[in-house]
């Protein structure tokens, strides 16, 4: 800790001093303090104070490069100083109406009593500042060596004062590798509803994280396991017991996190967040779709369009970026597409045709598909893998010919219109989507041979050209 507190110091102890000399305390706090103790370092410190918010502005508005005031209704005043993103916080206690969405915040007087109010002890110690004291009063170091989620007080009064720190507790074993306290587990367990009081924003923001950690698998069980999936993610818990009919040796539920665990390990620069929900998403139409079949079979047909309708849908709740859910529901939607490749029976077209549809998603639908394989047949999945090899190589040979993920209609939108004598309107775009479609199963016929099947096109369907 001492080497990499080094780094910090000249800006966190040059801040103290500021405030010492107006008689205010300063304290690093929080992750950033449990971060040197892990041995990482961000650019973000987490700073608390005795000061009042407007005392804060006073203090640091010569000395900070900007300051925002966005929190500063919770207590919080923002600052940036050189490459450091600073919030300074308030001692403060903060509380949930049983009612309300939003925080009461209530100023404290010690550094004590503010750590007490957070969330675990490994998150309640403390660096003052510029003397660089130690304060741990609830024991974050012990249970920093531990590995183990442990609430500074009663675990029912932290989760009551905040429920998102349930959610936070599934989020940092996720991320962190720790275990929960079984006080804290068994609060979690037992106040699981009130889950429902805080922001759509605030759990999607603790749920991406989770999903975006080392180890998603582990974070999401503590979900399922505390019944606080059926509270924010209903869709996970509800594919327990849905047998998969590919694999019977494992239901969905566990499949779905066997396929999260194989696309992370496909990653490459770091946690992809569209990989990973679809990867955990990807068979969630499986319950609805359920169908008892002759001979004791079970099918699920069509269960990746359904899946891709609920995907869009949790996922707009959850106010995740529309471009986010766009690209998650469509991998979902293509994740079955490799299926119907057989043993390489596929033409050109149809192979132009998957690449057109992944378009920007092509390199996550090849990780998606080969992470959908679980099965413990050796022979099995080696022979998928071959498969889908010889699918990439294909891609890879026919993309050497033409950029697959660009393909256009050989006239454009004024050709088609000079073409066939019409102005804009609904017959360009059936046009076009003939041009395109021709364009797919053909490839490249030269704009000529283009314009007499367009022609032709538009006799058949009493067009007038």
């Amino acid at each position: 800790m001492t080497d990499l507190f080094r780094k910090i110091a000249p800006v966190a102890d040059e801040l103290g001093r500021l405030f010492a000399a107006q008689g205010h305390e300063l304290a690093l706090v929080g992750g950033p303090v449990r971060d040197l103790l892990l041995g990482r370092i961000g650019n973000d410190l987490d700073l608390t104070t005795d000061a009042r918010p407007e005392r804060v502005l006073e203090i640091v508005k010569d000395w900070a490069d900007s300051v925002w005031t966005i929190g500063i209704d919770f207590g919080t005043v923002g600052l940036r100083k050189g490459g450091w993103q600073i919030e300074v916080t308030t001692y403060r206690s903060e509380s949930y109406d049983p009612k309300s969405r939003k925080p009461d915040v209530m100023y404290g007087e010690t550094l004590e009593a503010d750590l007490e109010r957070r969330d675990f002890a490994v998150n309640a110690m403390a660096v003052r500042l510029p003397s660089h004291e130690f304060a741990d009063p609830y024991g974050g170091l012990r249970d920093l060596r531990a590995k183990v989620l442990r609430t500074p007080g009663p675990a029912e009064r932290s989760f009551g004062d905040d429920p998102l720190r349930m959610l936070r507790a599934a989020r940092f074993a996720s991320q962190l590798g720790f275990t929960v306290d079984p006080a804290a587990l068994e609060a979690m367990t037992a106040m699981a509803e009130r889950i429902e009081i805080v922001s759509a924003e605030r759990i999607r923001d603790e749920l991406d994280k989770l999903v975006c950690g080392a180890d998603p698998r582990e974070g999401l069980r503590l979900l399922v396991q505390t019944g606080l999936a059926a509270r924010v993610l209903p869709e996970l818990p509800k594919l327990r017991l849905e047998i998969d009919e590919h694999h019977r040796h494992k239901d969905v539920y566990e499949h779905s996190l066997t396929v999260l665990d194989q696309a992370v390990a496909q990653e490459e620069d770091g946690p992809d967040r569209i990989l990973r929900w679809a990867a955990l998403m990807h068979d969630i139409g499986k319950p609805k779709t359920r169908r008892h079949e002759p001979g004791g079979r079970v099918s699920f047909h069509h269960h990746e369009v359904v899946g891709a309708q609920m995907t869009k849908k949790r996922m707009t709740e959850l106010k995740f970026p529309k471009d986010v859910v766009a690209d998650v529901a469509r991998l979902v939607e293509l994740h079955l597409r490799f299926h119907g490749y057989g043993t390489g029976e596929w033409t050109d077209a149809a192979v132009r045709r998957y690449v057109r549809d992944a378009g920007h998603l092509l390199d996550r639908l090849h990780k998606l598909t080969r992470a959908d394989c679980t099965t413990r047949n050796k022979r099995k999945a080696a022979a998928l893998s071959r498969t889908y090899d010889q699918l990439e190589e294909r891609i890879a040979r026919l993309a050497e010919e033409e950029e697959l993920a660009k393909i256009r209609p050989e006239l454009d939108g004024n050709e088609i219109q000079r073409v066939l004598g019409v102005g804009p309107g609904p017959v360009v775009g059936r046009a076009y989507k003939f041009l395109l479609d021709l364009r797919l199963d053909k490839g490249m016929i030269g704009k000529e041979a283009a314009t007499e099947a367009l022609l032709e096109w538009a006799r058949s369907n009493d067009l007038g050209a």
